[in-house]
């Protein structure tokens, strides 16, 4: 993924947790089942994010203190912001679900017919 060269820093906490991210996948899994604990290869079967980049993504996410690890499991951390996070995650999922075939997604062409309400003359 490009970065901005002039703010990165390495070794950042930051982890992108992005819908459809290798992060976001492993995590929401995990956040599903917050008292068990998976191996990679439990965890590349159940969420389909490539073997190769599980331990990587795992990794970051732990250093961001988002999962915690006992040799070989990984399970979400208990934290605070986990709970805000499922919370986040099941409410814009819950959204999308409820939505996401209104009559917008069924009518491709409708920000067509809005008038143009810009100030410019």
């Amino acid at each position: 993924m490009p970065v901005d060269f002039e703010t990165y820093e390495p070794g950042s906490q930051r982890v992108d947790l992005s819908e459809g991210t290798n992060a976001r996948q492993l995590l929401e899994f995990l956040l599903e089942h917050p008292t068990v604990g998976y191996t990679p290869a439990e965890l590349a079967e159940e969420t389909g994010v490539p073997r190769g980049s599980i331990g990587p993504t795992l990794q970051r996410l732990e250093t961001a203190g988002i999962v915690r690890h006992k040799e070989p499991y990984w399970g979400a951390a208990e934290d605070d912001r986990l709970a805000a996070a499922t919370a986040a995650f099941l409410g814009v999922e819950t959204v999308a679900d409820t939505y996401s075939d209104d009559w917008y997604a069924q009518n491709d062409g409708w920000a067509d017919e809005l008038p143009d309400l810009s100030d410019e003359e």
